[in-house]
């Protein structure tokens, strides 16, 4: 059986098992679930722990070789460039889709609910919190925390937010590399390469137990909700489903037969292993490792290249999560009756862009962002609670269109940067 097969047959028998669990199995009556759950919760923690630990040492080493290569071969402007254009305009046409769908099928209007009680609600509590710290800084501050002070600071502080401080860091360092460094057996250098291609052999390992950890995962999610946790604004999740779907397979698969010249459903069918991993993980930063194995050995693609951008895009390309900050805004102004002008639209668009580049590649990272975004259109933040219940499996979906457009956009600037630029790249590569 093929990974991929495992990866997915791993999935569905989690999605089963949970709702017989949830619907015959409760705890309460079957204490012995509590057993099968906390094993499930160690294996699951096991397998995602594998690869987040090696995720900063293979995003650093693989950012600063790829801009060392991609500087030395003098090519780095032309891909740094395309690489932010297709970002910009993939992330724009994300939002476009997310605010047309919300006006014309309406998944706010109508919806009723107790608004003192949910401004109670817990993850309302502590996502207000993190948006007053946010409120409280200069705009200046934001600049100046993208250049970490410390870089092994932002190293240990990664999966905190400072993983974009880090990957800064990287990126000038590599730069500053490829104009000092002319000995291509640079000890430095093989260093790098030899700490990427250690972290990929426990990334190989950490898929042995893949399948595993991917059951234990969806299972222990299941059980704990049910079938119910997708009743729960139902018509909304739909909306950012279609737009996701949209984004996917019209949009992906226009850029990749126009601008590449390539067969969409091939590419989208050798990638089909990274995106299971990313919906079973919603985690860009995880699935980063498996996104790096498949654009070089499945899909073929420039090491160099795919190296500076799917390390760029696991943080700063977020289509996914654009899409759906444009969704949940327009949703609550609907549910609170509020009519956004044509400029207050204009201003959810922009900012859903710019908080789709800044958001923390980590399961739900984007929501105080989200947050900060009701609030500088008068939307009362407190009604995110509505969606909180839906979260997790959006976060799951989105994730996956994430991943899958650091992908397109890989071989959208393979494919229209020149072959002898390329070659330019591959000659010092070490």
């Amino acid at each position: 059986m093929k990974q991929y097969q495992k990866l997915l047959l791993g999935f569905i028998l989690g999605i089963v098992a949970g709702l017989i669990g949830y619907y015959f199995l409760p705890q309460k009556t079957y204490p012995f679930m509590k057993t099968f759950t906390d094993f499930c919760t160690l294996t699951g923690a096991i397998f995602l722990r594998m690869i987040f630990m090696v995720v900063v040492p293979l995003l650093v080493s693989a950012l600063i070789l790829g801009v060392y290569e991609l500087g030395k071969g003098r090519n780095l402007g032309k891909v740094a460039g395309r690489s932010i254009a297709f970002t910009l305009v993939l992330s724009f046409l994300a939002v476009i889709i997310a605010v047309s769908l919300t006006s014309i099928l309406q998944p706010g209007v109508g919806v009723t609910f107790d608004k003192a009680e949910l401004a109670k609600n817990q993850g309302v509590l502590t996502i207000s919190k993190n948006v007053e710290a946010a409120k409280n800084k200069p705009w200046y501050q934001y600049f100046i925390e993208l250049i970490p002070q410390n870089p092994v600071d932002s190293a240990a502080r990664a999966f905190g937010g400072e993983i974009i401080a880090l990957m800064v860091f990287s990126l000038i360092f590599g730069y500053a590399l490829s104009m000092i460094v002319t000995d291509e057996n640079n000890p430095l250098i093989k260093m790098l390469d030899t700490i990427f291609n250690a972290s990929l052999k426990v990334i190989e390992w950490a898929m042995l137990l893949a399948p595993y950890g991917i059951f234990a995962i969806v299972f222990n999610t299941t059980y704990r909700l049910g079938a119910g946790f997708l009743q729960n604004v139902a018509y909304f999740a739909g909306v950012v489903v279609l737009g996701l779907l949209i984004q996917q397979f019209v949009v992906y698969g226009s850029f990749l037969k126009i601008f590449a010249k390539t067969n969409p459903w091939e590419f989208f069918k050798n990638c089909k292993e990274v995106y299971v991993y990313a919906f079973s993980t919603a985690s860009s930063n995880a699935t980063l490792p498996i996104a790096l194995e498949a654009a070089e050995k499945t899909l073929k693609m420039p090491p160099q290249i795919a190296r500076f951008v799917l390390t760029c895009g696991a943080s700063a390309n977020q289509n996914g999560t654009a899409l759906f900050e444009g969704v949940v805004v327009l949703f609550l102004a609907q549910v609170y009756g509020i009519n956004l002008p044509l400029e207050s639209q204009l201003v959810v668009v922009l900012m859903s862009v710019l908080a789709g580049v800044g958001t923390a590649g980590v399961p739900g990272g984007s929501l105080p962002l989200i947050a900060i975004l009701c609030v500088s259109v008068g939307v009362p933040a407190e009604g995110m609670g509505l969606i909180l219940g839906v979260d997790r499996f959006l976060d799951m979906c989105r994730t996956t269109l994430n991943v899958s457009g650091d992908l397109v956009i890989t071989k959208l600037v393979s494919a229209t940067v020149s072959q002898k630029d390329i070659e330019a790249a591959k000659s010092f590569e070490c």
